[in-house]
């Protein structure tokens, strides 16, 4: 499973952005998804969740309610809206991958990882 993350960049305190994530190779062995990120001298944290089949979600308390993760299984593409940005939200998005939901939304050691995408938020 290859992961690309795209749609990082920088924005201002309150503007949106949405990340994308293409995967390749999808099989079962990743059907939770995940977003994570890491922070300038922060550890890597989970941001939210979703499966391939059931399109289960779940969220970080820090992004609930401003944040949306979303999948489209034809394009094999999972997406993270991000709207009312936060300075504290910058850092370096992250998708991941795995067979466990429960991998994804506990732990920050998914199977698979993409390379990471900026996102810098102004005050």
């Amino acid at each position: 499973v290859q992961l690309v993350e795209s749609g990082g960049g920088l924005v201002q305190t309150g503007d949106s952005l949405r990340l994308s994530c293409a995967a390749s190779g999808r099989s079962f062995s990743a059907d939770a998804m995940g977003w994570f990120r890491q922070g300038p001298g922060k550890e890597r944290e989970f941001v939210a969740a979703i499966t391939w089949t059931g399109g289960n979600t779940y969220y970080a308390d820090s992004v609930k309610g401003r944040f949306t993760i979303s999948r489209d299984n034809a394009k094999n593409e999972v997406y993270l809206q991000m709207n009312s940005l936060k300075p504290e939200d910058t850092a370096v998005y992250y998708c991941a991958a795995d067979a466990d939901y429960i991998v994804v939304v506990t732990t920050t050691t998914p199977h698979f990882w993409g390379q990471g995408t900026q996102v810098t938020v102004s005050s």
